[in-house]
């Protein structure tokens, strides 16, 4: 079985571009908001679920779901957040436990923004964390989604601390600085992960 390592991170810590850092040099990449995307698309299992569930408002006019809207709602209401993950994180789970299943490489990174929050670690072999101080990530976000600061903050309470997700971490890579400090980390880690794979196997 391939080597499975569960990628994690704050939101805005830059769990994305690391990702395809390591699918550049080869790695395998399952990305679960990817997945999400996928299966609440129109038609999809996922779609249909959450317009029962919340209702015809969250539909946008050209049939896909509101999602800017859910998002203001499950955050503002924890028993909404918890009926929308009680819908989609069983879809969520299978689609990503199928793609696993499928890699040929030698080892894939499983990216998960909650995997340390909702108890996601089960077929993961180890934990990268990707970190940076918690004022840049309300820094990027707000420029990459034009999210309010506060907005930004009431996302990052719904998960870990960023000491509690590092002391949580087998690998950490730091993210703090220009994009360009990305690729030697990942390089280094690639090395690692491959010799981890090949004494698992």
């Amino acid at each position: 079985m391939t080597f499975v390592v569960g990628l994690t991170g704050g939101i805005g810590s830059g769990k994305s571009a690391v990702a395809e850092a390591f699918a550049a040099l080869g790695a395998a990449v399952t990305d679960t908001d990817r997945l999400a995307h996928a299966l609440t698309a129109p038609g999809q299992p996922g779609h249909k679920a959450v317009l029962a569930a919340f209702g015809p408002a969250y539909l946008g006019a050209d049939g896909t779901l509101d999602r800017a809207r859910l998002r203001r709602h499950v955050f503002d209401d924890d028993g909404a957040r918890i009926r929308l993950e009680t819908i989609l994180h069983p879809l969520i789970r299978e689609a990503a436990r199928w793609e696993v299943s499928a890699w040929t490489q030698p080892y894939g990174l499983l990216v998960v923004p909650l995997l340390l929050e909702r108890g996601g670690l089960s077929g993961v072999d180890r934990v990268l964390v990707v970190d940076c101080p918690e004022e840049e990530q309300v820094r990027r976000v707000m420029a990459r989604s034009g999210l309010l600061a506060s907005d930004v903050h009431a996302i990052m309470a719904t998960q870990l601390s960023r000491a509690e997700r590092l002391s949580r971490a087998d690998d950490v890579l730091d993210n703090s600085g220009p994009p360009a400090a990305i690729a030697p980390q990942v390089a280094r880690l690639d090395r690692s992960y491959r010799a981890l794979a090949a004494a698992k196997k």
